[in-house]
């Protein structure tokens, strides 16, 4: 992994994607990059939205250049991440996901479904979220009526 993919990103899940988290963030930081983890710390039962909004709102601020939620299934926290101005969540269980977020979509949030897949593919499609670049042209064009859309909403 080289150039952006060792930016530092932030992390956060609920109960259900615990174990995979910690998975993930252990994978990560044996790679080299610097994680900052929201929590949940434990697979006692939480709220989602408030470890969504704690890495979405990292990530809207311009803390973090990207992120990575968990959750049962993945829905709830790409629903949460999604509400914040200049997220892009994606939520990726599959690896073809993973790759067209980034190229088409510059997805800044992965989103991935702790019940959903198992280690070993959460791990590719980390790895492989983390490794493709945003292609730009007519894709950025379509990115940029994201941003109109969110300052209709102000």
């Amino acid at each position: 992994m080289a150039g952006s993919e060792k930016d530092p990103l932030i992390i956060g899940c609920d109960h259900a994607a615990y174990p995979l988290k910690e998975t993930v963030k252990a994978f990560l930081t044996g790679a080299g990059i610097e994680v900052s983890d929201v929590g949940t710390h434990s697979e006692d039962s939480v709220d989602y939205p408030d470890f969504g909004a704690g890495v979405a709102g990292g990530v809207s601020r311009g803390e973090y250049p990207r992120g990575i939620l968990l959750c049962g299934s993945g829905i709830g926290m790409s629903m949460v991440a999604n509400r914040f101005p200049g997220v892009r969540a994606a939520l990726c269980n599959d690896l073809f996901s993973a790759v067209m977020c980034r190229k088409h979509n510059d997805a800044n949030i992965l989103v991935l479904g702790g019940r959903v897949i198992g280690e070993s593919l959460a791990l590719e499609i980390v790895k492989a979220w983390l490794e493709t670049d945003f292609e730009g042209g007519r894709h950025q064009a379509r990115l940029d009526k994201f941003d109109k859309l969110e300052d209709l909403q102000s």
